[in-house]
This record gives C-alpha cells, structure tokens and sequence, in this order.
C-alpha cells in the first residue's frame, strides 16, 4: 500500500483490521475513512486520501456502528461523523462500479442486452462475471448462467446498470476476463454487502444515483 492508500499490488493484498469488529481481513472486504483538517470523518471508497486510514467491513450495519464511537476511538480524537455516512458509502459504491463497468465496456471487456450475453455465454466467450438487474425479470434472468469460475452480481438496478453501459436501462450485462473485469468483482463484492439487509435481502434501488 503506497502512500495515501493507493494500491501498489493487489495480488499481495494488505490486511487491516476493522476498526468495529477487531477482524483482520483483506482491504477488499474493507472501506477507508480519513479524518479530514476539519476534523470530520470522510469515506475513501477510491482509497487515495491522505492520512491515516481507518478500515471498517463494507456492511451498512458497520458502518452505523462506527459512527458511535468507533472513529473518535481508532482517531484518538474527537471527530465528527455526518449524517447518512452510510448512504454516502453506498452511492460512492455505486458510482466506482458503473464507472468501472463502463471503462471495460470502452475496452471491450464488457457487454450489455440479453442476446449479447447469450451469445457470448453460448459460443464459450471467457466470461469473469455477469450482471443481471436486481429488479429485472427473476423469470428472464434464469434463461442465463453464471459459467464455472465466473462471479455473479445483482446488486445494481436496471438503472444503474444502464449507466454503465451508456443506455437508460440495462438487465444483463458481463464481463470478460482481462482489462477491469478483477477491480470490478472487489467493488461489486463490497457494494453487495453493503446493500444485503439484516434479512438477507437486497436493499438495492432505493434512490438513483447521481452522475
């Protein structure tokens, strides 16, 4: 990890310890927070702030809890944590995955519409992860499949998705291997987390994001 939090080699990923749970875990699993000169704290989703960083796991109930105490404790002072820090996670989220979809898509790494991603998936297309909308059709998601080795995520709204892929809506979409397809799976995997309920149900779509 280089200065500011930038990553130098995310093959030998750095561990930290969250500073709500104790655990020591990969910073994939993990978001940053700094301390900023006017002593309020501020999410470093893109992990390039300066200062030291305080890691909590990339869960909505995590991040609410360390708003109770936990930063002032790991700052060693007493800081300021704004209102809907969580919510603020969340859509910064949201934008660095779309934002990484639509880099691969530039790159052609990524593909969007449901026959696209057929016809790759059916003419044996590499494919590290697919995307499908978390309030599209559970009827027309089943006609795809998730290959052997790949990731699978619905963690964004058609909406979101749509954003990635330069389109007002998207249900599906993939990646294939190469280029962004790694970085995507650690944001996706965080954003994931964040929006999975203490029911274990998705709590994806309850705004749109700003661009």
């Amino acid at each position: 990890m280089t200065r500011g939090g930038q990553h130098k080699n995310r093959d030998m990923e750095t561990e930290r310890k969250c500073i709500v749970t104790g655990e020591v875990q990969p910073v994939s699993g993990l978001i940053r927070f700094v301390v900023g000169p006017d002593n309020q704290v501020y999410p470093d989703v893109m992990e390039k702030l300066p200062g030291r960083g305080m890691w909590v796991s990339a869960t909505r109930s995590a991040l609410e809890q360390a708003g109770k105490g936990h930063f002032s404790r790991s700052a060693k002072a007493p800081v300021t944590v704004p209102e809907g820090l969580a919510d603020d996670v969340e859509r910064q989220l949201v934008r660095r995955v779309t934002d990484l979809i639509a880099l691969a898509r530039k790159g052609g790494y990524a593909i969007g519409g449901f026959e696209k991603v057929k016809d790759w998936l059916a003419g044996g297309e590499r494919v590290r992860v697919l995307l499908q909308a978390s309030d599209g059709s559970a009827r027309g998601k089943t006609k795809l499949w998730t290959p052997e080795g790949a990731r699978y995520f619905d963690c964004l709204t058609a909406d979101e998705l749509g954003l990635a892929f330069g389109r007002q809506s998207v249900i599906h979409g993939a990646l294939a291997y190469g280029g962004l397809s790694d970085r995507v799976v650690e944001e996706a995997a965080k954003l994931k987390s964040m929006r999975i309920t203490d029911g274990g149900n998705s709590a994806t779509g309850k705004e749109k994001v700003a661009r």
